[in-house]
């Protein structure tokens, strides 16, 4: 389990409602969830067809001009 600071946000009627965290705990804890997404969808993709380099490198580039369009 990560070890981090916790700063608890309160409303007037002291009902907690946020959690204040430093950011290098926040990039840690970003790093583990990306790290277990990435996990999960290579034990999805597992027995999907795979591309040969120059096809994949074809599928990124595609990919990443139309994020950037």
């Amino acid at each position: 389990m990560l070890d981090f600071v916790k700063y608890y946000v309160f409303d007037e009627k002291h009902k907690a409602v946020a959690v204040q965290i430093p950011i290098d705990d926040f990039e840690r804890i970003e790093n583990v969830m990306e790290n277990f997404g990435l996990a999960q969808m290579m034990d999805e993709t597992e027995d999907d067809e795979r591309l040969c380099r120059d096809d994949a490198l074809s599928y990124y580039r595609s990919a990443v001009d139309e994020l950037e369009s």
